[in-house]
């Protein structure tokens, strides 16, 4: 307990991911929302950096060479975390190529392993991302993620639900995002 009786609460490091490239992407503002909902004790980065990330080749793994840089601090961003939250648009059915690209890198080096992990799957389509969302767990699960309950959330029309400013104004999406904020931080903590 501190002084003012209230429980001290170990702080908790959440990393956001959006899986979009776009500037101006719904699901790295909803990643912004999504931070400003997550309890005190949290300390949240985004990593922004998978179009650094070179194209997966599992022969440069297995050949002895130096990972490449950018690899290295995906992998150290990944390491850092307690816990991970991401963010996918939908793209012909799956998730974008840089986002699996960025998974791809860290299957067999472990970084997911044990990890909470929530993922969100937001589109402007009626199903909301869900074959993306679905890709995406499934990627997830193979790695050893652990998507605690209430961890997964798929968003449909995802942009009407923000205001001309790039800020989210729809209570049931923000509802949403708080109770998988909490779902999170509780896993992670």
């Amino acid at each position: 307990m501190n002084s003012k009786g209230q429980v001290d609460r170990k702080p908790i490091k959440i990393l956001g991911i959006s899986g979009s490239l776009r500037a101006q992407s719904a699901n790295s503002r909803l990643l912004s929302a999504f931070e400003r909902l997550l309890p005190p004790h949290a300390k949240y980065e985004t990593y922004d950096k998978l179009a650094n990330l070179p194209h997966f080749n599992p022969d440069l793994e297995d050949s002895g060479l130096p990972v490449h840089e950018e690899v290295k601090q995906w992998r150290a961003h990944l390491a850092w975390a307690d816990a991970i939250v991401i963010c996918t648009p939908e793209y012909a059915r799956g998730v974008p190529g840089s986002l699996k690209n960025a998974l791809d890198w860290v299957v067999s080096s472990g970084e997911f392993v044990d990890k909470p992990t929530a993922a969100i799957g937001a589109s402007p389509h009626p199903q909301g991302g869900s074959a993306a969302l679905d890709s995406l767990i499934g990627t997830l699960g193979m790695m050893s993620a652990v998507i605690p309950e209430g961890a997964g959330l798929c968003i449909p029309f995802i942009t009407k639900k923000f205001a001309a400013d790039g800020t989210l104004n729809d209570a049931e999406t923000e509802d949403r995002l708080r109770k998988l904020a909490a779902a999170l931080a509780e896993a992670a903590g």
